[in-house]
């Protein structure tokens, strides 16, 4: 059976954990996305299943910028299903949903060999101020180009707790 992406339920939420912990081998980014969704801030929370289970997680949550942005983090597929294009999946369909309701721009922190194939730019989060600034905060625009040059942005609270 074909892997599927869909909106996170309700009855997702403790395999959700489950996921993120085993991706990261730790809990910590589990309880990001536990709090993130306990304070609202799970603006797009997609789920990868196959055979009823679920084997990946995206989560895109608000950014504060001088224009509609959202974060993506954490994505997380099960060790066993990594690099057979889960991850791309929920991150394709992430990006269209983020697309579709008015964010102008996305911003990630993490490998730029990885995120580079999404269309994600070190150079275009170069001018931003954040407590994440350097070579791992890209951007992607999704109109084509930034609403801004340089300004500061911020990701939601719960990210404050990671340290």
């Amino acid at each position: 059976m074909p892997v599927t992406v869909r909106d996170e339920e309700p009855a997702d939420i403790a395999a959700i954990h489950r996921v993120v912990e085993a991706a990261f081998q730790q809990s910590m980014e589990a309880d990001l996305v536990d709090r993130l969704r306990a304070d609202g801030d799970a603006v797009i929370s997609l789920v990868a299943e196959e055979d009823g289970e679920i084997v990946g997680h995206v989560l895109f949550s608000p950014m504060s910028a001088s224009f509609p942005a959202l974060g993506l983090a954490p994505v997380s597929v099960l060790p066993g299903r990594q690099n057979q294009g889960i991850g791309s999946m929920l991150i394709r369909e992430g990006l269209k949903q983020a697309e579709s309701r008015g964010c102008r721009v996305v911003f990630v922190l993490g490998e730029p060999a990885y995120y580079r194939r999404f269309g994600f730019d070190p150079a275009l989060a170069a001018g931003f101020g954040s407590p994440y600034a350097g070579p791992y905060l890209m951007a992607l625009p999704l109109n084509g180009e930034m609403p801004a040059e340089r300004g500061r942005v911020d990701y939601a609270p719960a990210f404050a707790a990671l340290g």
